[in-house]
């Protein structure tokens, strides 16, 4: 596992494939072939809950049977929040998002030392963390 996903990617690369970049339909593609799992932080569940209940994004599934199956799709592995990734939120710098949810998904990417995939600007104009 070398990459961890934001959660607008995971919910394009679900919904909207044709919203990802060539170089992220790449990344996944690749290793969607060779089976590489890739990483989610646990607070993204949260985050497509928050979207499904605002509207924003329409399932033919009940939320709770969507956020089990991101949960248990085979390729994904789901990080939680632990003490180190809380820690280092806060460490991240003045660059870093003030949204709490980007902190822990870049907290976590550079805990676990995962490229994170993002196409958020706040994300990519910050320093110390690996990004495709």
């Amino acid at each position: 596992m070398r990459y961890i996903l934001d959660t607008h990617i995971l919910i394009w690369w679900s919904f909207d494939p044709s919203r990802l970049s060539r170089t992220h339909t790449a990344a996944l593609a690749k290793a969607e072939q060779s089976g590489e799992h890739l990483a989610i932080s646990a607070i993204t569940l949260r985050e497509i809950a928050a979207v499904i209940a605002r509207g924003r994004i329409e399932s033919t599934v009940a939320l709770d049977q969507l956020l089990s199956g991101i949960e248990s799709h085979p390729l994904l592995d789901v990080i939680p929040l632990t003490a180190q990734i809380a820690a280092e939120s806060v460490r991240l710098g003045a660059d870093a998002p003030r949204d709490p949810a980007d902190q822990i998904i870049m907290a976590t990417a550079r805990c676990h030392g995962l490229t994170l995939i993002t196409a958020d600007d706040a994300i990519r104009a910050s320093v110390g963390i690996k990004l495709l």
